[in-house]
């Protein structure tokens, strides 16, 4: 366990019908919207036919969002022969709402100023024509997106000629730790894990969290396997969630079984914790019940504290269900070691359960090794939970990893995961 605060990004996609429509019809249509795609930190690779990078990469850029995500600052420096970066372009590119195009203004070192007007033919592809302050067209540039993270941009002169090719890679920063549940690009990670494994290392994300554990694997691969693509792209696998309820809490000899397994598995993969949930509260009708469920998780906790992991217990709604007028989440909180079991707070579903997710982490602090920060659309987008305050209470509630997932999406996962990152990043953890 490093020592640092550890903060995750946990962006989750529940796929059910009442919510959700197929992952496959989401789109980005308006013009604003697309152009979001540009925002982040990004370098230049070697060569615009390769999405490989330079240890020092000649040029850097940084694009970041203003006026509501209206516009964008970008500014871009490039390397000197002293292997310093220095300023060779300004420059705000917006989204216009009365013509619905994309403009820019900016200027160069030579103090040269252009301004410019486009568009996006389609989600991928996007052209933009400049011209000096006197209004003769000056270059046209073409920007090309391969994916979320990955951009060529070209120049051409007013003959159609090509002055110069670019490709930028993302390259987010990683300072405040931020990770990501799996499930939230399942579909993508079934097709192809290690390009959307990259493309999340690239969005800025440190770690991730799976939930697909299953026979020993993780999406087919071993957890050594699995542990050396996850490092590859830049990230860690730090977290897991694992499904094992057994009927009779008290088969030690099942339980030791299924999670002596379990544990050396995650423990080949480098894993810090295990989490599981609870999917049965409905039909748990007595106290004896609810405190079996506690004896077994303080056996799951001391084995995994004897093996060097944490183990976290992850609320839905239906924690916040009565059973003989007692409230299951705060028996689960009153009934279990804290020396064995952590909490991972979900406070999108402690608001339809109808509690104040603040008044637990008051009332239980330093329970809560981890938030799950889930909005009702994309994080920040509905305005019905305030995150802001809930994110004052990172030291009371003695989080190390907060976790966000997205319920209901509006535009493609990838998509919606980078607008995620950016939200936590820039908005919650200052």
């Amino acid at each position: 366990m490093k020592v640092y605060v550890k903060i995750a990004l946990l962006v989750v996609v529940i796929m059910n019908t009442v919510h959700m429509k197929a992952q496959e019809n989401y789109s980005i249509s308006s013009q604003k919207d697309r152009l979001r795609q540009y925002s982040g930190q990004w370098i230049s690779a070697m060569d615009p036919n390769t999405d490989s990078v330079a240890k020092l990469p000649e040029i850097k850029m940084s694009s970041l969002n203003n006026f509501n995500n209206h516009s964008l600052t970008v500014k871009v420096l490039q390397k000197d022969s002293s292997d310093r970066y220095n300023p060779i372009l300004h420059e705000i590119i917006g989204y216009d709402s009365v013509t619905d195009t994309v403009f820019a203004a900016g200027h160069n070192t030579e103090g040269a100023f252009f301004i410019g007007k486009g568009k996006f033919s389609s989600e991928n592809h996007w052209t933009m024509q400049d011209k000096d302050l006197n209004g003769h067209k000056t270059m046209k540039v073409d920007f090309d997106f391969q994916n979320y993270t990955d951009v060529i941009v070209e120049g051409f002169d007013t003959n159609e000629k090509s002055l110069w090719k670019t490709r930028y890679i993302k390259n987010n920063p990683k300072d405040k730790n931020i990770g990501i549940q799996l499930v939230s690009v399942h579909k993508e990670m079934l097709k192809n894990p290690e390009k959307t494994l990259i493309q999340l290392g690239r969005m800025g994300y440190s770690y991730v969290e799976t939930f697909v554990y299953r026979e020993g694997r993780f999406y087919g691969y071993s957890p050594k396997e699995f542990k050396a693509v996850v490092e590859k792209s830049g990230m860690e696998f730090l977290g897991s969630m694992t499904f094992f309820d057994p009927e009779n809490k008290n088969d030690d000899t099942a339980i030791h079984t299924w999670w002596n397994k379990t544990i050396q598995d995650h423990k080949n993969a480098g894993v810090e914790y295990l989490s599981t949930s609870n999917s049965n509260i409905k039909n748990i009708k007595t106290i004896k019940e609810l405190q079996e469920y506690c004896n077994y998780y303080n056996k799951i906790g001391k084995l995994c504290k004897e093996n060097g992991l944490k183990f976290v217990y992850h609320n839905h709604a239906d924690e916040f269900l009565k059973v003989e007028g007692v409230t299951v989440y705060d028996y689960f909180l009153q009934n279990t070691n804290p020396e064995y079991v952590y909490f991972q707070s979900d406070v999108y579903w402690m608001q339809v359960g109808g509690v104040n997710p603040v008044h637990y982490f008051k009332t239980y602090p330093k329970r809560f090794i981890s938030w799950h920060v889930k909005d009702y659309k994309e994080l920040g987008e509905s305005g019905k939970i305030d995150f802001k305050n809930i994110f004052n209470y990172q030291e009371i509630a003695g989080v190390q990893y907060i976790l966000s997932e997205v319920e209901a999406y509006s535009f493609p996962p990838l998509f919606s995961v980078g607008l995620a990152w950016e939200y936590i990043y820039y908005e919650l953890l200052k």
